[in-house]
């Protein structure tokens, strides 16, 4: 029996996808639940899961078209029907493939797949066997990564078959790669995902994680990743998305800005103090960014028009407070939400932020993470931006930055001159929305709200 795997609506208002990158290829086996194929949408790339186990028998939809949901991408042949006859050459299909299985019974290709044993007796092979350039024999489990991973073993300049996977299914991670390279003597690469800004001492979202990026061999394509002089960079699905969004918010919303600089020795001081025991109980670093999360959520419960977005019928204040945060992947910009942010603890919102940025990490954002989104937070401080003008995410009213904390000289209430621990926080505005009036009142009350937090506190 063969299941015929269609282009999934990933989302409500969502009516084509682009195919992304096969996973698989024709002939190769598959289990029920293993990703096979990244499709990209307007809303998120994700990988889609089989809903069978079997041989991937056609590819319907070749790299970077793009079709209509419900379109027929791919067929796979059920293991169940693996002893069948094969389909007569003349059979009719359902669209003319770009790659065709090779001349094999599905039967014929899964007892391929199954290696025999050792003649010396020698335990089988969890699955099939690749012969790597380097000599060595590995299972192909090994060789399943998501896009994102195979680009930071390029950079490596590693073959992904030779790294042992210790993913779901035997799937290479990025902590993989990083420490395959370790073993080989090799220094990670700059841009490695396994260094997770989250994972740091100071939080930032739109950075570009490392230094400068790795050497690119002569006359290879250039990519957004690594630019290179005289040659035009492809545009992806994501990047076009991105570009119309940005010009849209700008062309739309009249945009104006306003910054204010906070004290945070206090709060930096309680976050120094529960930070370990905070990652020995949750597995997350505890950074600056759910302490401004809780005094953004203040602040716009006290200013409520920070929550609103304009239509046609006047401005409507939305009812929950849902939180984007700005992640700036090696590629691409995403800004997952957390929800009725106002309701949670510092505590809680620490741990919500880590899930998402953990789930953007490893590409496994879905569209619900990325929708509903009523505000924004974006942290480029660690970057070493002391002040910025954020573009407005499209239908909200406002989003507000995280700058370097510095270490300056203060003239406190007293008079008297201490060594403090400052930081700039920006709002770019929805003017037709937010007064010069209202912004300064909100950025007041976030001020306020950060600097009452510590040196003690419960999270």
């Amino acid at each position: 029996m063969a299941t015929t795997i269609t282009m999934p609506q990933l989302g409500e208002s969502v009516t084509e996808g682009t195919v992304a990158q096969w996973l698989k290829r024709v002939g190769d086996p598959i289990e029920k639940y293993e990703s096979f194929v990244e499709v990209s949408t307007d809303k998120v790339n994700a990988e889609v899961p089989s809903p069978a186990t079997g041989i991937l028998s056609r590819i319907l939809v070749n790299e970077g078209e793009t079709v209509a949901t419900g379109t027929p991408i791919a067929v796979i042949e059920d293991v169940a029907a693996a002893g069948a006859p094969a389909p007569s050459a003349t059979a009719p299909s359902i669209a003319e493939p770009a790659q065709m299985a090779d001349a094999r019974t599905p039967s014929e290709q899964i007892a391929a797949a199954i290696p025999t044993p050792a003649a010396n007796g020698a335990a089988r092979s969890a699955g099939p066997q690749t012969t790597t350039p380097s000599g060595a024999v590995i299972s192909s489990a090994s060789a399943h990564a998501s896009p994102a991973v195979r680009k930071l073993a390029r950079e490596h300049n590693l073959v992904i078959a030779e790294i042992r996977g210790t993913g779901q299914n035997g799937r290479v991670t990025a902590d993989d790669v990083i420490a395959y390279a370790k073993q080989r003597g090799g220094a990670p690469a700059p841009a490695a995902l396994g260094a997770m800004p989250y994972a740091g001492e100071a939080f930032h979202t739109t950075q570009q994680i490392g230094g400068a990026p790795a050497p690119v061999p002569h006359g290879a394509a250039a990519m957004y990743a690594n630019p290179q002089f005289g040659q035009t960079i492809p545009l992806t699905p994501a990047r076009k998305i991105i570009a119309e969004r940005m010009v849209e918010s700008k062309h739309t919303a009249p945009h104006a800005w306003s910054m204010v600089e906070v004290d945070v020795t206090n709060v930096w001081k309680w976050r120094s103090r529960e930070k370990d025991g905070f990652q020995q109980q949750t597995g997350y670093s505890l950074t600056l960014l759910p302490f401004m999360l809780r005094a953004v959520s203040e602040a716009i419960r006290q200013h409520p028009l920070l929550n609103a977005r304009w239509t046609p019928e006047g401005i409507h204040v939305n009812a929950e407070i849902n939180l984007g945060i700005a992640i700036g992947l090696e590629t691409n910009l995403v800004v997952p939400v957390i929800r009725n942010a106002d309701h949670l603890s510092i505590k809680g919102l620490a741990i919500a932020a880590g899930e998402l940025i953990e789930k953007a990490r490893r590409n496994r954002l879905s569209v619900d993470d990325l929708q509903g989104g009523t505000f924004t937070v974006n942290n480029v401080g660690a970057n070493g931006s002391v002040a910025s003008a954020p573009i407005i995410n499209g239908g909200q009213a406002g989003i507000v930055t995280m700058e370097t904390v510095v270490r300056k000289p203060v003239v406190t209430k007293d008079d008297a001159i201490a060594i403090r621990s400052m930081m700039n926080v920006c709002l770019s505005l929805d003017h037709r929305v937010i007064d010069g009036l209202i912004a300064s009142r909100f950025l007041n009350a976030l001020k306020a709200g950060l600097e009452a937090m510590g040196p003690t506190g419960s999270l």
